[in-house]
């Protein structure tokens, strides 16, 4: 994150001495001018950041929240946060993994022979009497793409029209062993990815109720967990209530 703001800086502030007539318009200046007149975010921007496919305006939002929760964990570091928004990290994998790491030290197993297993709760994340997560930790910011998660019944349904994303409550993302947790058939292994094109940002595999349908459905209609999207997650902050719809 310093990195980043760093090279932002350093190239906006280069931008205000060439208008200034202290430094020549470079090449370069020009290009990154023309990307922040078109709402795109420069490509010397996003080599330091994060995969995203915003546009520069809610990139530059998305990067100010991240930043609030970094800061948050840095004024009082002693604090375990109740939810930890995991679309706001640089490397979610990595957070996953301390959790898989701090299993295997309290019970002495070996860090391969663990996994990450999440089950998704009623509660929201600002709501105050979510308890403490026992193995694992509380975990926002996911949206399911090609179906919608029923708050009500806790599983997996059709999407509704014309609404391509659902916005999925508190995760509980606990380590167990390997084939330590029960076998279900109405489970869905749902890819996790950071951003929509998915590609290169898969993050891990969630597991996803689906009472009304086989698992088989969500394979066909390729059913995922995004990440980074822009739109309505844009709204949600630590300790502020959101209406979802």
């Amino acid at each position: 994150m310093n990195v980043l703001i760093v090279v932002i800086v350093a190239d906006l502030a280069d931008i205000v001495l060439a208008f200034k007539g202290e430094l020549t318009m470079s090449e370069r200046m020009e290009s990154l001018m023309d990307n922040i007149s078109l709402n795109r975010v420069p490509p010397a921007w996003s080599k330091k950041a994060f995969p995203s496919q915003r546009g520069l305006g809610s990139w530059l939002t998305n990067i100010k929240q991240r930043l609030e929760q970094l800061i948050l964990w840095k004024d009082d570091p002693s604090r375990i946060p109740k939810v930890t928004f995991i679309n706001r990290l640089f490397n979610p994998q990595s957070f996953l993994t301390a959790i898989k790491q701090i299993f295997s030290r309290e019970y002495n197993v070996e860090l391969n022979k663990t996994n990450i297993f999440t089950e998704i709760q009623r509660k929201w994340y600002w709501e105050q009497d979510i308890p403490d997560c026992k193995d694992g930790a509380w975990i926002f910011g996911f949206q399911v793409e090609g179906a919608r998660w029923d708050t009500q019944n806790l599983t997996l349904d059709e999407s509704l029209p014309k609404i391509q994303f659902s916005i999925v409550p508190v995760v509980g993302a606990k380590a167990l062993l390997m084939g330590g947790a029960r076998e279900e058939k109405n489970i869905y292994q749902c890819p996790v990815y950071k951003t929509e094109d998915r590609m290169n940002t898969f993050v891990f595999t969630a597991q996803m109720k689906t009472a009304k349908h086989p698992p088989a459905k969500w394979i066909l209609a390729g059913v995922a967990l995004i990440m980074d999207i822009e739109g309505m997650s844009d709204q949600f902050s630590p300790g502020k209530e959101v209406t979802i719809v």
